[in-house]
């Protein structure tokens, strides 16, 4: 399978079931790392619009009070002459400073998704209006864990007309939401569907995996990279960022970064330029309740400990991963057997397959959390202090 993001440019993949970043880049992330066999790849606003969740939905009234908000966004890596060297994504406007979010795709030379090369930053990036204004834009910073980009245009004689962000806690499956960028270069367009599913585990540009995505059928296309996933109240709930397909194309699977861990990011790009994110260095399977009996571990859910990066913070607390040898088969997957499993993180129980990632995303470098495992057959308690994810 593979993805596509939206941007349009050198970046779109082509072929098999690709996943592609919806500005022709390919995206993947998350917390530390979950065995890829086992993943699932998953302005102001008035205060008179209906909340996220109820049946009122309106396109035209999201469009006209929306589309002031969103732009175009080209990016050129190296000899901004040279055709091949340029991007195109959407964007959205946040603040009357000419603060405007997008993908980190969008605005570096990223190509594709899991963090194989190095990511550098674009020479030239230009911000295109709806009133036809095109201005250049210095980026503040990127989160290449959450595919997110924080820019910047001089607002001096621009008429901005900032969104409001919402809450993509309180989404559900089956809500209404609507998606406007620039979808193949053509700007200020449309396009309106439901949630599909939420917790979706997606692939940044990085090793680490980006939890709770939105998946969502609205069409999203190359182009529309960046541009805002909107709700029914008229909010942003998420970031237009890949897509499932076998044709380079909308094929009705398409997903969003998560407005609530784009605020994270753009906080702290705002302060530092940079994005910091807890890491506990392991690998790991999910623990299912089928499985568990096999293994005959007395807990339904959680994390099976497959390795321990050397030196990281699980390593220096004594977690022990498992062995490839012997290694067992069983519901078609291969499982590691033999390391520690982890069951709670500071009480909270695990029980999707993603929740150690999303729990640990949620501390700080350098936090301690208690761990509830079991080992050889005994539940303990170990304490780990949190690192920072490395970059690579």
């Amino acid at each position: 399978m593979s993805v596509t993001t939206g941007r349009i440019g050198p970046l779109l993949a082509a072929g098999a079931t690709v996943l592609l970043l919806a500005l022709g880049v390919v995206a993947c992330g998350g917390g530390d790392s979950t065995d890829p066999a086992t993943v699932t790849t998953t302005a102001a606003v008035g205060d008179g619009r209906p909340a996220a969740g109820t049946t009122q939905f309106d396109p035209r009234a999201i469009y006209a009070e929306a589309a002031p908000s969103v732009v175009t966004i080209i990016s050129f890596v190296g000899d901004a002459s040279s055709p091949s060297a340029a991007g195109q994504g959407s964007g959205f406007v946040i603040s009357d400073a000419g603060e405007i979010v997008t993908n980190a795709h969008v605005v570096t030379d990223a190509t594709e998704v899991g963090g194989a090369d190095p990511i550098n930053e674009a020479d030239e990036v230009y911000v295109e209006f709806g009133d036809r204004n095109q201005v250049p834009a210095e980026i503040v910073g990127t989160d290449p864990n959450a595919d997110v980009a924080l820019i910047e245009v001089d607002p001096e004689g621009l008429a901005l007309d900032p969104i409001e962000l919402g809450d993509s806690d309180s989404i559900r499956v089956g809500d209404p939401v609507a998606a406007i960028g620039s979808p193949f270069g053509q700007e200020q367009s449309i396009s309106v569907g439901i949630v599909s599913a939420t917790d979706r585990s997606i692939e940044s540009l990085t090793q680490f995996r980006i939890d709770g995505a939105i998946q969502t059928d609205t069409s999203i296309n190359p182009g529309n990279s960046g541009g805002p996933l909107i709700g029914a109240d008229g909010r942003v709930i998420g970031v237009d960022q890949q897509i499932n397909t076998t044709s380079g194309g909308d094929e009705g699977v398409g997903f969003a970064v998560p407005i609530n861990l784009v605020k994270r990011s753009i906080d702290q790009l705002r302060d530092s330029g940079e994005v910091r994110y807890a890491y506990i260095g392991v690998r790991s399977q999910p623990l299912y309740p089928q499985l568990a009996e096999k293994l005959g571990i007395d807990a339904p859910t959680g994390s099976l400990i497959s390795s321990v990066v050397p030196g990281g913070p699980a390593d220096e607390a004594g977690l022990s991963g498992g062995s490839d040898e012997p290694k067992i088969e069983f519901q078609g997957r291969k499982v590691v057997v033999g390391g520690d499993t982890i069951v709670a993180v500071d009480g909270e129980k695990l029980v999707a397959e993603n929740d150690l990632s999303r729990l640990i995303a949620a501390y700080e470098p350098g936090d301690e959390v208690t761990l509830q495992i079991i080992r050889d057959g005994e539940l303990m308690d170990v304490d780990v202090t949190l690192g920072t994810r490395p970059e690579s």
